[in-house]
């Protein structure tokens, strides 16, 4: 049996949740986990998962085994990447993830000027607007609009980015401008489903929240900007997600004064001794590119009608 193999599956299995949500991850089949990890457990002569129909927990033998496990492999994957000469030379695959919006609008031009600046890296871009483990899923660096949880993790600030409230400017002529927060309550609203349900949207440093009753819900945010052009209702958005639009006048800001805290946003990535020569060079380069792009979005005030 590869020792080392048994191991990764049974971290895909741990991370993942269940067997078939790792088979679907690390495309390997059901059958083939199950029966590695079960391989694994009886090489060492110790249960490390209990299995029932609805859920996978470890064992206290399971849990010690897992967290070594994780920290042999990234060792090994450390040992191979030098000897591969990543970490004296910018070559190799790195894996990336950032939001999906974000990702695409400004993520990939700095991911393809770097590719052509450096022929010997491959880059794999996961764009996903919920937060991808980057231990679990291999993934190198990640771009985090947020603030950031306590973890191991290093994390480069580049800057923050406003939450506004916009609407086009038929919708204002028509219902005119809110004032205040509470007027939204009265006022056509498009919102975003979020995973965990919202008591509304929060205004001010104190994020007072207006329980706002959207007239149209929508699951990304390119819809919900869309709905605000087409003058559906006004919609609560990042800045970034609005800049053209507003810079275009298809849209324009509204209750500047009410706006909460800025944003934080960064790039992370795992804690390591050494950094491989990838992960500094796209670091050093997408950093300072990044952190221009979003000071001119925080510094840029369009016309508002608040």
């Amino acid at each position: 049996m590869d020792r080392f193999e048994a191991m990764s599956m049974l971290l895909a299995v741990v991370d993942n949740g269940s067997f078939s949500a790792a088979s679907r991850m690390i495309r390997v089949p059901v059958a083939t986990l199950s029966r590695k990890v079960s391989e694994l457990e009886a090489l060492l002569g110790a249960q490390l998962l209990i299995r029932t129909t609805r859920k996978l927990t470890l064992t206290d033998a399971g849990t010690t085994y897992v967290t070594n496990a994780r920290r042999i492999l990234e060792q090994l994957e450390e040992t191979e990447r030098e000897a591969a000469g990543e970490f004296v030379e910018p070559k190799g695959e790195l894996a990336l993830t950032a939001p999906l919006f974000f990702g695409r609008l400004h993520v990939l031009p700095i991911v393809a000027e770097f590719l052509a600046l450096f022929p010997d890296i491959r880059i794999r871009l996961r764009l996903a607007d919920h937060n991808v483990d980057l231990v679990g899923h291999g993934v190198d660096m990640a771009v985090r609009i947020g603030e950031l949880p306590d973890s191991d993790m290093v994390a480069t600030r580049i800057g923050s980015m406003r939450t506004v409230v916009c609407a086009s400017p038929k919708l204002i002529e028509v219902h005119g401008a809110p004032q205040k927060p509470d007027d939204l309550l009265c006022f056509p609203c498009v919102a975003m489903e979020a995973p965990q349900p919202s008591p509304g949207w929060s205004f001010g440093p104190a994020a007072i929240v207006v329980p706002v009753k959207p007239r149209l819900s929508v699951s990304t945010a390119e819809a919900a900007l869309q709905a605000a052009i087409e003058g559906i209702g006004a919609t609560r958005l990042l800045s970034y997600q609005v800049a053209e639009a507003v810079e275009k006048g298809h849209l324009v800001t509204l209750l500047e004064a009410f706006e909460p805290k800025p944003t934080p946003v960064h790039l992370l990535h795992a804690a390591r001794g050494h950094m491989p020569q990838k992960m500094r060079r796209f670091l050093d380069f997408a950093a300072p590119r990044l952190r221009q792009m979003l000071e001119k979005i925080v510094l840029y005030t369009p016309g508002s009608s608040s």
